[in-house]
């Protein structure tokens, strides 16, 4: 994805409920009650921007949509779409004209949202200047491509406003997930006036912005390790929002975030490594397999040795995936299949698993023995002796154990050193994002449950595609099953399919597992959402019973 989730991101935590109420005159059991539908978040990243044009972490896409809104809202766990700020939508028959009527609807500042806040929020999404990372899930919508490209101006763009509320899309070609990437917060509207009241500094602050959905973001300064989502009184469905605030804070240890779940100061901790292994019958345990896939990118833009197939296939080959996730990671993550997850997308004839049906065993399998003498080839093509390189990671625990497990394995190859730089999330993007790294630990989290979710970060001009890999018969699938497939599943299914065992036949990354949080979730804590295919918790319907 462009995705998130990619996404690009981590699951993420839950936690706390406030003391009950007791007996008391109204005034007080009032009071209590507030507190009583509180609840504290953890995470184990911070927010990295409230800009709906350049999120790209599960964080950040996680606050906006619960602090902000579009046409549709995701729920039954993301497999359903159910009117947002949109009362009505009209799709035309050929699937390309969306006719969209808006409800009566506030910003959390007392201004209407309007249609040509839809507008104005997609132009400038598109335009070059804005450098969005995600624009490109503009794709299907008329002219995007070319507006992205510099070759035609924003307001060619397939989207009209025709009065306040109305507005209608047209679409490029039919596409299938649409009115999922109108849930997602890319596809949100922004108030112009406050964006360019604040120019530059849009966002960058929680009163910097302004809000359209069941929350406000507030006590977030850019940097900070907590904030809180206290309910917005503006919000058109406020009625149906029963916290009156989610207090979030980034917790990096498994251990502190366990203590504080033992002394009821948190109502939800996910836990990893041998803590997770402790609590595994735990009658709190909840377990949420999301669509995440960690793996690692070898830039081969900046180290010549990783153009090489034989290398790339050896390092893969080093790594026993389920070692992995039962002895390192504990926390029931299963080991990858490849870089599609399990579960993101089944046949429509044959109901099987994408993932399970288009497997390259050979691209995540363990044989220490073939990746040495694979490694000594391709050393000898390559013309290197030895190879030092750094293997950049968050500086979270887990992220830190799984680099410490991947330097290990690859260090068993003769001539290879591998050193470790763990920073905190934000710092980690922006080096991947501009190509600043040898190696990476990352993840994918996507946006909506498509296997082309995941394999378009590797186009030749993804945004995404940082580390050189490219394939021009991969490229030319994934058109395919766009543009010229959109109406025939069967050979969209068929396209995809080729399109995986192509980038895992030449290992153009190294998947590892399939992310798993293992939480314990205290029984009152009710209502929320988890999307293991998107931005993972909305907690609109949650409260406390």
């Amino acid at each position: 994805m462009k995705k998130a989730h990619a996404i690009t991101g981590v699951v993420s935590l839950t936690a706390l409920a406030l003391i009950a109420a007791g007996c008391g005159n109204n005034k007080a059991n009032t009071a209590s009650s507030k507190k009583q539908q509180t609840i504290t978040w953890s995470e184990t990243s911070a927010i990295t921007t409230s800009d709906v044009s350049q999120a790209t972490d599960t964080v950040s896409f996680q606050t906006l949509m619960n602090t902000q809104e579009g046409v549709y809202r995701l729920a039954d766990a993301g497999k359903k779409t159910e009117l947002a700020l949109a009362k009505k939508v009209d799709v035309s028959k050929d699937g390309k004209t969306y006719n969209v009527t808006l409800r009566d609807a506030k910003w959390s500042n007392g201004d209407p949202i309007t249609a040509q806040d839809f507008v104005y929020s997609w132009r400038r999404t598109v335009d070059p200047k804005t450098k969005s990372q995600d624009a490109f899930y503009f794709a299907p919508v008329a002219n995007a491509n070319d507006i992205i490209a510099g070759k035609k101006p924003t307001s060619a763009l397939g989207i009209k406003a025709t009065d306040k509320h109305h507005f209608t899309i047209t679409l490029a070609q039919p596409t299938a997930y649409f009115k999922q990437l109108l849930a997602w917060p890319l596809f949100y509207p922004l108030d112009q006036k406050v964006v360019e009241k604040y120019g530059k500094a849009y966002a960058t602050t929680s009163e910097k912005s302004v809000y359209s959905g069941p929350y406000k973001l507030t006590g977030w300064n850019g940097s900070s390790d907590t904030w809180t989502l206290k309910k917005n009184n503006q919000y058109w469905d406020k009625q149906n929002v029963k916290l009156a605030a989610v207090k979030e804070r980034v917790i990096k240890d498994p251990s502190t975030g366990l203590n504080l779940y033992n002394t009821n100061k948190l109502s939800e901790v996910a836990l990893s490594g041998t803590i997770a292994t402790q609590q595994t019958k735990n009658k709190d345990r909840v377990d949420r397999l999301s669509s995440n896939i960690s793996r690692i990118d070898l830039n081969q833009n900046k180290v010549a040795a990783f153009k090489n197939a034989d290398i790339r296939k050896d390092f893969s080959l080093t790594i026993d995936r389920k070692a992995l996730v039962n002895n390192v990671l504990k926390d029931g993550s299963k080991a990858a299949l490849g870089f599609i997850p399990v579960g993101l997308g089944t046949n429509a004839d044959t109901g099987k698993d994408f993932a399970k049906t288009t497997q390259v065993k050979s691209a995540v399998s363990y044989d220490l023995a073939k990746a040495k003498k694979l490694y000594a080839k391709g050393a000898k093509a390559a013309g290197i002796t030895s190879l030092n390189v750094n293997l950049l990671a968050d500086d979270t625990d887990n992220s830190k154990a799984v680099a410490e497990y991947i330097q290990g394995a690859l260090e068993k190859l003769s001539g290879v050193k591998v050193t470790i730089t763990a920073i905190p999330k934000a710092q980690r993007l922006q080096k991947q994002n501009s190509g600043n790294y040898d190696m990476v630990v990352t993840a994918w989290q996507s946006v909506f449950a498509d296997p082309y979710n995941f394999l378009d970060v590797w186009l030749s001009n993804a945004s995404y595609n940082n580390s050189g890999w490219k394939n021009a018969e991969f490229d030319k699938l994934l058109d395919e099953s766009e543009n010229k497939d959109g109406n025939n599943v069967a050979a969209r299914w068929s396209a995809l399919q080729k399109a995986e065992k192509i980038l895992m036949n030449d290992q153009g990354t190294i998947p590892l597992y399939q992310a798993n949080t293992l939480q314990l979730v205290k029984s009152n804590v009710k209502g929320i959402n988890f999307n293991p295919s998107g931005v993972p918790y909305d907690f609109k319907g949650a409260y406390l019973k």
